[in-house]
């Protein structure tokens, strides 16, 4: 004899069937499957738009600096000095130095860092700007400082001007005054030996 369930049990199933299968579907997306879908959401309904945009200020507001600082500096520690040496050298595309390929290797680590500011500073998030540029700018001073890596041996010059470079484009772009005092009396207390440095650029 065949056993039917009653209707609510069998709406319990489907229910939790239905919520089985949107949790995989929202585990397996990738992140720009999901970017073009809060974009779409976003196009069809203002309130989700709202929604969305508030969800994402949240985030986005949630700046730690010693986070930061931690994560450009074990950034910079990790760069493999074999890694250089295998980069550097006689190419199809010419010859590369050493000195020049060290360069290149820590700008590249450091560009989505600097992006990340130039992209507050482009939402209008000033003050999340500033704690996320002071982040990157101390990682960068204590690389120098603390750092036993070879490979800091072959970019003597670099991490100053890397810190020179991001510390002038956000000074490009903030032309609050307390802001600029701020940033002047951190670098003074957290990046010393090149405060003076930072109050020329």
């Amino acid at each position: 004899m065949v056993k039917i369930k009653p209707k609510r049990i069998v709406a319990a199933d489907l229910s939790h069937s239905v919520e089985e299968m949107k949790n995989k579907i929202l585990g397996k997306i990738s992140g720009e499957e999901a970017l073009g879908i809060l974009i779409r959401l976003a196009e069809k309904d203002p309130k989700i738009a709202k929604q969305i945009k508030k969800e994402a200020e949240q985030i986005l507001k949630k700046i730690d600096l010693e986070e930061i600082c931690k994560d450009v500096f074990l950034a910079l520690d990790g760069i493999d000095v074999k890694e250089l040496w295998d980069r550097s050298g006689h190419s199809r595309y010419g010859y590369s130095s050493p000195e020049d390929m060290a360069v290149e290797m820590m700008e590249e680590v450091l560009d989505p860092y600097n992006k990340e500011v130039i992209k507050y500073l482009e939402l209008g998030m000033a003050k999340e700007a500033k704690l996320y540029c002071m982040g990157v700018l101390k990682g960068i001073y204590q690389y120098v400082q603390k750092s036993e890596s070879e490979f800091k041996d072959w970019a003597t010059d670099v991490p100053e001007e890397c810190f020179g470079y991001l510390l002038k484009e956000w000074k490009k772009r903030t032309k609050n005054r307390n802001d600029r005092n701020e940033m002047n009396k951190f670098l003074e207390k957290e990046c010393s030996n090149w405060a003076e440095l930072a109050e020329n650029i």
